[in-house]
Formats: C-alpha cells, structure tokens, sequence
C-alpha cells in the first residue's frame, strides 16, 4: 500500500533535513515516484460509484480484461460523486493513491444519468481531469464468444474518425484520455503478432449540426481484431 501525503511529506522533509528515513517501504516508494524519462504504464483503478447497474458492472469487467494486467477492480460500491462535491473528489484522489493508479473508470447508474461512465485521471496524487459518458448501446464480449481474444500485453491500434477529434475541445481531451487508458506500456519495439486488435472511435453529429451548440456527439467505439496473413 502506498502511504499517505502526510507520510510522503514527512519523509521528504527527513532527507532534506539529512536524516534518514525510519521505513524502507516508504524510501522505496519515494523512489518509484521520482521523475523518469520514459514512464511506466497508466495503471486504472475501475470502480464502482453508489448504484451499479449489472451491464455497468459488466462493462467494468470487459475492461479489466482488455486494460490487463495494468488495472484493478474494486467489486464493492463506492459511496462518492464524481462531479458533486469536494469530498468525492478526495475519495477518488485516496482511492487512486492507495492503490497505486493514475487513471480510474467509475461506473454509476440513476434515475438521471443511466449507465454513466467516468473516465479521469491523477497528477502528484491529485485530480488532474475528467470526462463524463453516457452509454447507450453495449455489447459485452460474452456476445462474441467465439471471436479471438485479446493477447495479454499487446498493443492496440486506435483510429479516431471525424473531423470533432482535432476541433472540438470536449473531444481533444477525450481523445488524450482514450489514448492514456489503453496504450499501455511504453515500447520501443513492436513485434507483428503484438498487434492483434484495432479500436475505432467514430464521432457522429454534435454541435455543428442544425447550429445547436448543445448537442453533445455521438461516440461509437469498436473493436476489430486483426489476422495477420503471410506475404504471397
């Protein structure tokens, strides 16, 4: 478990003062936190909010086996909000924290907002942003039972349709955070067989369309996979 700010804080001030730290475990952490040139994959804590709905949990389920093994799953409800007040916000930072994740899914579900999704992400322990989706049409792998799985650790290929991915703001970030939450480890090297499946995102009406501004888009998130075949 990582410690908490307070005992990040106190260790720190040890080493400038120049005394030593009293535990190894936080000094190990203190130094698995330092500045890299190359960062480690986004670890993402999916969990859920006070209601969860069965396909919600289910959607939660789908993507711990396609973020493996660089995320966690909470199975116990979460009393918090993510857009409401401050104290969901420390929630979701102490939640992030302990359990070592930079990313996090939460899955809700009210009378509201049906099968919401948050997506968002931490910065130095702290809430850096968060996107809020709708989901409207699922279906979950068990539907496709007999197509291929996903390999463990390989790579997906994602393509982003639509003009809204470079000029709408709502979708740039969005974008940025898809992009966070499933490149997965940083590589230097890709082996053909690594790349065995692409994501689609396709973005459909918005705030261009009949000149309201309101409208939010339309996504549409597929996965396809991909067979590799011998050059004749």
């Amino acid at each position: 478990m990582a410690p908490t700010n307070r005992q990040a804080r106190a260790a720190r001030a040890k080493i400038l003062a120049g005394g030593k730290s009293r535990k190894a475990r936080v000094e190990r952490y203190l130094k698995s936190t330092e500045s890299k040139i190359k960062e480690n994959a986004r670890n993402a804590l999916l969990l859920k909010g006070i209601r969860c709905s069965q396909s919600m949990g289910m959607v939660l389920k789908d993507l711990r086996s396609v973020l493996a093994p660089n995320c966690k799953l909470l199975s116990k409800n979460n009393s918090l909000v993510a857009f409401g007040d401050s104290s969901g916000q420390q929630s979701l930072e102490f939640l992030t924290t302990k359990n070592d994740c930079s990313m996090f899914c939460l899955a809700s579900t009210n009378k509201k907002r049906p099968n919401n999704l948050v997506i968002g992400r931490s910065f130095d322990r702290a809430l850096l942003d968060m996107v809020e989706l709708g989901i409207e049409r699922y279906k979950s792998l068990c539907d496709y039972s007999s197509a291929a799985k996903k390999r463990v650790g390989s790579k997906p290929m994602m393509l982003f349709v639509g003009d809204l991915w470079e000029h709408d703001e709502d979708c740039v970030k969005l974008k940025n955070l898809l992009i966070d939450l499933y490149k997965g480890d940083p590589v230097s090297k890709l082996m053909h067989s690594g790349l065995d499946h692409i994501i689609v995102f396709t973005t459909a009406g918005g705030g261009d369309d009949n000149n309201n501004n309101d409208t939010k888009p339309l996504i549409h998130q597929r996965t396809y996979f991909c067979k590799l075949k011998k050059n004749p």
